[in-house]
Order: structure tokens, then C-alpha cells, then sequence
């Protein structure tokens, strides 16, 4: 009875992995006690070994309802294999609604996590590894209230 167990969640784990199959990559970084510093800015690393491919990037953030402002503008700078510079740019993000002051993204009680269209339609041009740095671009160091940070790398539908 014991490997039927083992055999049964076996098969749950690989059902919840493959129920994304649009997902290439996907990370989160918790953020020490909830600050995020301007210098801690955050890398990412992901494969592509699919050319002819379109994609989106996410970025996911998980805040605490205490978070003291409605948005948070983030810079990314987008590396491929060769070192070379793909993208960069700064992005807005609104956490709240700034009328209602309602939370965005999913949750319950003090923690929401949202994720954000960030980069669309991207098509990499070479197989292999490229870097997402993403760093915090408000003016507060630390910012607080920032539970996690993530990218999600997905193929376009």
C-alpha cells in the first residue's frame, strides 16, 4: 500500500507541473523581512531552446497590504547568451486601485500577489541562457512591504 501512496502522489505532482504548459520559467525571490533595498536588485536566469517561439514576461509581485503606496515602478534590463543587451525599461506597476485603494492580484487578508504583463511578444533570437535583472526604482531605501519578487517567462497562445 505504501508505493501505491507514493505512486499516487507521484502522479498529482507531475499533473500540477503540466497543467501550464505555456510556462517556460518561473521564480520567485522571498525579500529578507519584507524590504526590498535599491542595491538588491534580483537576477534571473532561464533557458530557450525555442527560436521560432513568441513570449511574454511576467513579473510577479507578492505585497503586503501595509505596502505604503498604490504602485511600484520597477526597471528590467533583458541580457541574451552573448552578453548583449536585448531590453530595458521602466514599468509601472499598480498594486491598489489609486481611487478605491482595493487590492489588485489574488489574496486574502494581509498578502496579494500579482502578476503583471511586463515584456510582450519577445522573440529570442539565439538558444541559450538569458538574465532578467530586475531592480526596485522607488525612492525609498528600503522599500517596505515587499514580500517576494518574480518573473514568469511564458509562450505566447
Amino acid at each position: 500500500m505504501h508505493k501505491l501512496g507514493i505512486w499516487v502522489i507521484a502522479i498529482m505532482v507531475c499533473t500540477l507541473i503540466s497543467c501550464d504548459p505555456a510556462r517556460v520559467y518561473e521564480q520567485n525571490v522571498d525579500l529578507p523581512e519584507g524590504n526590498w533595498y535599491v542595491d538588491n536588485s534580483q537576477h534571473f536566469e532561464f533557458q530557450i531552446q525555442d527560436t521560432t517561439q513568441r513570449y511574454d514576461i511576467y513579473f510577479n509581485v507578492r505585497y503586503a497590504l501595509s505596502y505604503e503606496f498604490y504602485n511600484l515602478y520597477l526597471q528590467h534590463q533583458l541580457v541574451g547568451p552573448d552578453s548583449t543587451q536585448l531590453s530595458s525599461a521602466l514599468h509601472e506597476l499598480k498594486l491598489l486601485d489609486p481611487k478605491t485603494g482595493k487590492p489588485l492580484g489574488k489574496g486574502s487578508s494581509n498578502l496579494f500577489d500579482l502578476q503583471a504583463l511586463a515584456v510582450k511578444d519577445v522573440t529570442f533570437r539565439k538558444v541559450g541562457t538569458y538574465r532578467l535583472k530586475l531592480t526596485q526604482y522607488m525612492r525609498r531605501d528600503p522599500l517596505a512591504n515587499i514580500m517576494a519578487v518574480g518573473i514568469r517567462v511564458a509562450t505566447k497562445n
